[in-house]
């Protein structure tokens, strides 16, 4: 046990981890970390990725505009789709040959309903071969 207490090592190591964290604090508020030759050589790295970044933040805020324009996009083409639904149901409706009668003498127009079933008119065509 006696070696373990004799080599203090480890406790010079973490004593110099301490100050040099308590350095490196002090040197970033003071601003000197940003002036040393490590920092300077690393500056136009440092740049690209904080444009990069800027960048991606910026496609983010598009792509969650884009997002909210199509969900009020399929919400209108839901609503105008049963729009056209109805309107559709309610033109069947009143095409109806029964509906149209009553309209008809609703408005005071005196047409009379054909009881004859149409007639279909067939025309033969000719052609130049026949004599």
């Amino acid at each position: 046990m006696q070696e373990y207490y004799e080599n203090n090592d480890f406790d010079e190591i973490n004593s110099e981890t301490v100050k040099s964290s308590k350095s490196s604090i002090k040197n970033v508020l003071d601003g000197s970390l940003l002036t040393r030759e490590i920092v300077v050589k690393q500056f136009p790295f440092i740049l690209f990725l904080v444009f990069l970044a800027v960048i991606y933040i910026g496609n983010r805020y598009h792509a969650e505009k884009i997002v909210r324009k199509t969900v009020a996009l399929q919400t209108e083409l839901k609503e105008l789709r049963s729009e056209a639904i109805t309107s559709s149901s309610e033109l069947m409706y009143m095409s109806k040959q029964s509906e149209v009668v009553k309209l008809l003498k609703k408005k005071g127009i005196n047409l009379k309903e054909s009881v004859e079933p149409p007639k279909k008119i067939v025309i033969k065509k000719k052609s130049i071969f026949d004599k």
